[in-house]
């Protein structure tokens, strides 16, 4: 009965976000009811102190959003667009699978969603809304394309992989490079034929505050300056990539701050403004950002305090008969919900992958089956960190973001599923 109560809360929670109420209250009331409903009195305040120590996280996100702050005072993303807006608008419409695909890339060295939602979304969202992509799609095309860090030898998913399979990294990568290669083409496409039936695909107009554009044509673009909102990025690829052994220690933090020396360096504005600003966008992202985020968490915490987690979890475990399917639909659906693809991928691999020959399988075709379905149900996840850092810098409700990116996850999932357990 009470797993039938919390299915409901859950119901519930999705229409409030649905019916676009305000965000943080609805997940934070939801997590308090269902810790309630569960006897965790102190399970919602747990949760609220386990986000506000989520420092690697917070770190990122304050830091992109006073460096975009930064850039908006220093005009440098006024120069950027102006220098690409031409081409971008010739691009029409395959300038959003492009965005996945190139975030898809991206992530393979920004392993973090969230990190690398906030570091590629605070640079290619405003020159997508631009080019005129509704802000919804503007940010699903983004977060579609967080999933690449699988494509990494060195991720955590594939390390746990390769130890279930006692199989190397690079095998493991090379097994499901295909099918996770499938999904990736299928998410960006999927998306582009969403916003094409939903006429998101071109036309929308930014607001008169959000215009950066010239539009008098007397604008003289310094390739400089235009260059500086990209400068972060390229020294976290760089560094990820140990193209610049220097680097390799790089946080996303790190590259912001650098970033923002160099507006100063490049463009001579008073620090004091520049200082002021930075600080500014530091204290909007952790209102709007973060503040979804702990929110978000506290109601991952009540899912986990009336069980609900661990009774999908249990239940996806203790069926060896459709082991295929729930492979990919058991952590798919566990993502979705809570908003992390790697917590149900783990206690899959963990319990069933290694007894996969029982089932016909490999452990290495199981195992990456139940990383990647986690993390193809995140990517569609209302309550995901990095759906919420994307739809927060396009200024729309996560619920959007995660409508608009769900067929394409789903029929991904299903591509994935066809690939490495039915071949």
């Amino acid at each position: 009965m009470l797993i039938i109560l919390s299915i409901i809360v859950v119901f519930i929670t999705v229409y409030c976000l649905v019916k676009q109420y305000e965000t943080r209250l609805v997940l934070f009331c939801s997590g308090v009811i269902l810790a309630l409903m569960g006897g965790d009195v102190m399970g919602p305040f747990k949760a609220f102190s386990h986000a506000m120590l989520e420092s690697k996280l917070f770190e990122a996100i304050i830091s992109v959003m006073g460096f975009a702050f930064v850039m908006k005072l220093t005009e440098c993303d006024k120069h950027l667009i102006n220098l690409l807006i031409k081409p971008l608008k010739k691009a029409g419409p395959l300038l959003i699978p492009a965005t996945t695909l190139v975030t898809l890339f991206i992530n393979t060295s920004i392993t973090s969603s969230a990190g690398c939602s906030a570091a590629v979304g605070g640079i290619l969202i405003p020159l997508l809304l631009a080019a005129g992509i509704h802000p919804a799609i503007a940010a699903a095309s983004i977060y579609a394309g967080t999933y690449g860090a699988i494509f990494n030898p060195g991720y955590a998913q594939v390390a746990i992989i390769v130890d279930v399979a006692k199989s190397t990294p690079v095998a493991v990568v090379a097994n499901h490079f295909p099918a996770l290669l499938t999904a990736g083409v299928i998410g960006a496409f999927s998306l582009l034929v969403v916003a094409y039936l939903r006429k998101e695909n071109k036309g929308y107009e930014l607001p008169v505050e959000k215009m950066v554009e010239d539009t008098t044509g007397t604008f003289k673009v310094s390739l400089v300056r235009a260059f500086i909102p990209l400068l972060p990025i390229l020294l976290l690829v760089l560094g990820s990539m140990n193209v610049i052994p220097a680097l390799k220690q790089l946080q996303i933090s790190h590259a912001m701050i650098i970033g923002v020396f160099c507006a100063f360096i490049v463009t001579r504005v008073s620090p004091q403004k520049i200082s002021k600003e930075f600080w500014k966008g530091v204290g909007d992202s952790f209102g709007h950002v973060f503040g979804i985020i702990i929110c978000a968490l506290v109601f991952v915490g009540g899912l986990s305090s009336v069980g609900l987690i661990q009774a999908l979890i249990s239940l996806m475990i203790s069926n060896p008969s459709i082991a295929k399917i729930s492979s990919a639909v058991g952590p798919f659906l566990l993502g979705v919900m809570s908003g992390s693809g790697d917590a149900a991928a783990v206690a899959f691999n963990k319990a069933v992958t290694p007894e996969a020959v029982k089932f016909g399988l490999t452990s290495m075709d199981m195992g990456s089956m139940a990383a990647i379905g986690g993390a193809l149900g995140r990517t569609m996840s209302p309550v995901a960190g990095g759906l919420i850092i994307c739809a927060t810098l396009a200024g729309v409700s996560p619920m959007e973001v995660a409508k608009r990116n769900a067929p394409g996850m789903i029929l991904a999932c299903i591509a994935t599923l066809i690939l490495l357990l039915y071949r």
